[in-house]
């Protein structure tokens, strides 16, 4: 067991030591040494969106060094122990090693999230597809399980807004998801999910097979300079619809912004005041006018390289069989499962890390 151990420890450390490499954490160090000058700046404060940026990028510098340091620490400690030999520390350290793999694993996958956005808060918007109430089921169904997947992670969401559907479940609903690398994270999960069960509102108890389309976009920040003329925008004032809390139906506080030069339009009704409700609202529609350019300035590069199309966009990306069988399976990484429920409940890590991995390796051949 010794010698296996001695083995598995040493590949684990080769791994590492290739994460250390790529993080950079000396350089992490560094960045941490200039954030925090910024932040005991008395007069960051006086710039509340500035301020905010340091703070959250402060905070996620030292997350990523802690991480690190104490993963070094745990996979040292576990070489000391198969390096004395002793059958109670070596019998602890064999027992820890799946825990630390997959830890380290999860930091592997981390490293591959390079892109411009990734390290970026997501906005996820989810929207019910064919399927009729069926469709508007599996969206609420999606928002829990991507609200649950973010409760399990500890990063905080906000609901922008839900739009209910007349028998059951949701139109649309959109939140954001406020941790680094969400948006890198997260964007594996856009595309179509389809769902395939038996009609829970159908009397006949016939299948059904549903689709609903998951879109996610990056926050915007200060640097991104996505202007918006105060011209093109119109913006309309409604009552709130739906449970909300005291008072949410009775003042016109919901408010839909349209953009006129593109026809986007987003709304946000879940905040208790008008101007809550504005703010949150712009925050939606700059995510998507960011991601409007990005995905224009995609285009164009793939015009002038005649670089391949991404034919998959729009299309089904996952299906979940709850009947006649239970399976949960990604058509690109051919990652699979039986645990339905789990994976309903949240437990999305598995796909989300096939699918970066996935991505990765794809950009390395194009």
């Amino acid at each position: 067991m010794a010698v296996d151990l001695s083995e598995e420890i040493k590949q684990l450390d080769a791994t590492l030591s290739g994460i250390e490499s790529v993080l950079d954490v000396e350089g992490l160090r560094r960045r941490a040494e200039e954030l925090e000058r910024q932040a005991a700046d008395p007069d960051l404060w006086s710039d509340q969106d500035r301020a905010q940026v340091v703070t959250r990028r402060l905070s996620s510098t030292r997350a990523d060094i802690s991480r690190v340091e104490g993963l070094r620490r745990r996979l040292d400690d576990m070489a000391a122990a198969a390096d004395l030999g002793d059958d109670d520390l070596l019998a602890e350290a064999a027992s820890d090693l799946p825990a630390l793999s997959a830890d380290i694993s999860a930091l592997e996958v981390r490293t591959l999230l390079s892109g411009e956005f990734d390290e970026r808060d997501a906005i996820v918007q989810l929207s019910a597809g064919a399927g009729g109430v069926d469709a508007a089921d599996w969206t609420a169904m999606l928002l829990r399980m991507y609200l649950r997947w973010a409760e399990r992670h500890g990063y905080p969401t906000e609901v922008f807004d839900t739009s209910e559907a007349e028998e059951a479940g949701l139109k649309s609903a959109t939140f954001q998801v406020k941790a680094a690398y969400a948006y890198g994270t997260l964007r594996s999960e856009h595309g179509v999910h389809r769902l395939v069960r038996i009609s829970p509102f159908d009397n006949q108890n016939r299948r059904q097979t549903s689709f609903a389309g998951v879109e996610v976009t990056p926050v915007v920040e200060l640097s991104d300079h996505v202007d918006i003329d105060d011209k093109d925008l119109r913006i309309d004032i409604f009552r709130s619809s739906g449970p909300g809390g005291q008072g949410v139906n009775t003042t016109d506080s919901a408010v839909r912004i349209t953009h006129l030069s593109t026809g986007i339009v987003v709304t946000c009704q879940n905040e208790r005041s008008q101007l809550q409700n504005k703010a949150a609202a712009m925050i939606v529609l700059q995510a998507k006018l960011l991601e409007r350019r990005r995905a224009e300035e995609a285009a164009e590069k793939q015009r002038i390289t005649g670089g391949p199309q991404d034919v998959s966009f729009g299309s089904q990306i996952r299906n979940y069989v709850l009947h006649p069988y239970q399976l949960v399976k990604d058509l690109r990484t051919d990652t699979e499962t039986s645990n339905t429920g789990g994976v309903l409940d949240g437990e999305i890590d598995d796909f989300i890390d096939a699918e970066i991995r996935w991505r990765r390796a794809a950009e390395n051949r194009a």
